[in-house]
């Protein structure tokens, strides 16, 4: 009986691991198709960094975006403390850990990678990362599916990622991303807002007086 138990959950196994899998990519599709019907996204986040070498960094703030190339990240805690992507430029202010200087650096083609989580991760995911889903769990009382991206090809800066996907809206409400060469960064998103009027003022960098621009790229 114990072995013919053992073959029919070996016959079971795959198709429920196929169904599973399925599940990951169509939630994940989902979810990417949400994301570029957005007009804006506006939220309040957590970000944690956690690295071996400088410890546990923990930041707070607003989080509104346009499209894939205007985004705007700005910081009460530590505050002052603004990434800003206008649609020609990113600007990463620092004030925090680095005073006396902006960086500029020339916006890349195609999603902003490493500043806009979301579009370096709902760009076309089936096709880039291997997703696997993992569980259904709960962000601030909301049902979310968790879904796991490995990506397929070895060119991208990170190990893997962890999204934990709205079941209701399809948008993301926590990323956690592996990073290289090992430190750890989650994003969490509360207070979502979406497609909502915003200023153009929103993703404009005014230079602060006696702040040195530092051009890169």
């Amino acid at each position: 009986m114990k072995r013919l138990l053992l073959l029919a959950a070996l016959a079971v196994t795959p198709a429920a691991a196929h169904a599973q899998q399925g599940d990951g990519n169509a939630i994940a599709a989902r979810a990417a198709r949400v994301y570029r019907s957005l007009t804006s996204l506006s939220a309040d986040f957590t970000q944690v960094i956690e690295d071996e070498a400088i410890g546990r960094l923990e930041s707070h703030g607003t989080l509104v975006q346009s499209g894939q190339n205007k985004l705007a990240m700005r910081f009460n805690d530590p505050k002052g403390d603004a990434i800003v992507v206008d649609g020609r430029n990113v600007w990463v202010y620092t004030p925090s850990t680095t005073q006396g200087q902006v960086i500029r650096m020339p916006l890349p083609s195609g999603p902003v990678y490493g500043f806009n989580l979301m579009a370096w991760l709902l760009d076309r995911p089936t096709e880039r990362y291997r997703i696997t889903y993992l569980k259904r769990d709960f962000v601030d009382f909301s049902q979310v599916d968790v879904l796991q991206f490995e990506p397929a090809s070895p060119d991208m800066p990170f190990r893997k990622a962890v999204l934990w996907i709205d079941r209701d809206s399809g948008l993301p409400r926590k990323m956690e991303i592996e990073e290289e060469p090992g430190a750890v960064r989650s994003l969490t998103l509360s207070k979502m807002r979406t497609n909502q009027p915003v200023s153009e003022k929103t993703f404009r960098f005014d230079v602060p007086s006696g702040v040195r621009v530092v051009d890169q790229g």
